[in-house]
């Protein structure tokens, strides 16, 4: 039973491990976006060749340093800005956001200021 409860541990930090690697490619990524334009999560998964739309934005709600790494130029696929630390269209990332110089419309930001890697 020892032994067992040992490959389990192991198993569970090789997928941790993965997790935080994931993770760090999301915000690798996020810090090359520049001020003035925003990303998609969906732009983000695909450019680390997966689907888990989902998990790039868990990544980014982990983020340690939000302005430091601009988690607030992510927003979704369908332009709209999305949340921003846990809050849905957190006026926050708004005020972000408008101070880059980005326009936003009824919660929604115009195809050009996307940013594609």
């Amino acid at each position: 039973m020892k032994q067992n409860q040992l490959k389990e541990n192991l198993l569970q930090k090789k997928e941790q491990a993965k997790k935080n690697n994931f993770a760090q490619k999301v915000l690798n990524l996020t810090e090359k976006i520049p001020r003035g334009k925003v990303t998609t999560y969906k732009i983000i998964a695909e450019k680390l060749n997966c689907q888990a739309y989902r998990a790039v934005g868990t990544a980014l709600k982990n983020n340690a340093h939000p302005i430091i790494i601009p988690c607030h130029r992510v927003i979704n696929t369908n332009l709209d800005i999305g949340s921003y630390a846990g809050i849905f269209h957190n006026p926050k990332k708004e005020t972000i956001l408008k101070k880059e110089g980005i326009k936003i419309k009824n919660n929604k930001i115009d195809k050009e200021y996307l940013f594609y890697f």
